[in-house]
């Protein structure tokens, strides 16, 4: 889809649900992925900064997550410049990506809508080292930390001081105490946060509802890549959901299905089949941030090359610079 077309159907949701749109896609295609990251508030600055309808702003947003301190930066950003924000989520909002949902007024959901846990892992030095590559760190996801020591203690019957120290200590043995400890300030930080997110939509809830909502999105769920459809998300976890009109919905499938194509999300990016001769240069995007006044990608620059090794033609595949540019 053509940056025509994405901009008719951006104008036609900005004017039949009498707000700014702003997309942020943070692309999931393989190779050339991108996620929520710090970098991206300057270029959000930027569109907001270019808006005339402040009245209501809302982020038409996908993406698998990212950092987990960004979505507060992100959303407090927003919400300098109005009282009323909405997340439009046409698909995968999960991750970094509910916990921005979690700051909205409204979370517009399609039937294809997904939240997910907002459970987060961690890497640092401490981690244990990857066996399959050596230079890198395994992630140790928080609440595996937690199931562990829950699971020793409610289906391993420990239940004595002595015990439970000893299940520790051989969960220590394996994961660095101080990568524990990194685990905890995360357990710690990212309920702050979630909790802190919902008081801006929602100051005089009773914090006993709000705590019940953070528990639902992090111990209460089973596994990190658990999908929470709209439903799931109102009946069971109490988010406030919004469920816009057909005409609307049929837009933001379509608007994201345009992004997936122009991102080209569903095909694995192979460098290789780009070579012609023996070095070609190639410039590939990977996440965007569109809205009616302008558009900027994430973009990967690069060089592929066949090289010989061992008597054996090779593909040599090098990024030389990657970040956000600004196309119009």
């Amino acid at each position: 889809m053509t940056r025509e077309e994405r901009l008719a159907l951006i104008r036609q949701l900005e004017e039949v649900r009498g707000s700014t749109v702003i997309c942020y896609i943070t692309g999931d295609r393989e190779n050339v992925n991108t996620r929520i990251a710090p970098d991206v508030i300057p270029v959000l600055y930027k569109h907001l900064e270019q808006a005339e309808n402040r009245d209501k702003i809302e982020l038409f947003l996908y993406t698998r997550g990212g950092d987990v301190l960004t979505p507060w930066r992100m959303v407090h950003l927003v919400r300098e410049y109005t009282e009323h924000f909405n997340v439009l989520v046409p698909y995968r909002a999960t991750s970094a990506g509910t916990l921005i949902c979690l700051g909205a007024n409204e979370i517009v959901m399609t039937k294809m809508g997904e939240l997910g846990p907002i459970d987060p892992s961690v890497v640092n030095a401490f981690n244990p080292q990857d066996p399959v590559n050596p230079a890198a760190r395994v992630p140790v996801n928080v609440e595996d930390v937690y199931s562990y020591l829950a699971l020793a203690k409610e289906k391993g019957g420990l239940s004595s001081d002595t015990a439970l120290a000893q299940a520790f200590t051989l969960l220590a043995e394996h994961i660095h105490p101080l990568a524990l400890g990194n685990v905890h300030r995360n357990y710690l930080l990212i309920r702050s946060l979630a909790y802190k997110m919902l008081r801006l939509r929602c100051n005089f809830c009773e914090p006993d509802k709000l705590k019940n909502i953070v528990n639902n999105l992090t111990e209460k769920l089973y596994a990190h890549n658990h999908m929470i459809s709209r439903r799931e998300a109102v009946e069971e976890i109490g988010l406030h959901v919004t469920v816009p009109p057909w005409t609307e919905e049929k837009m933001m499938w379509e608007l994201y299905r345009g992004y997936a194509g122009s991102l080209k999300l569903e095909e694995p990016f192979n460098p290789a089949e780009m070579l012609q001769g023996e070095r070609t240069e190639f410039e590939v995007a990977g996440g965007m941030v569109e809205s009616a006044r302008g558009l900027d990608a994430f973009t990967y620059k690069g060089v592929v090359e066949r090289v010989d090794y061992a008597d054996q033609d090779s593909i040599n595949v090098n990024i030389l610079k990657q970040g956000w540019i600004t196309i119009i």
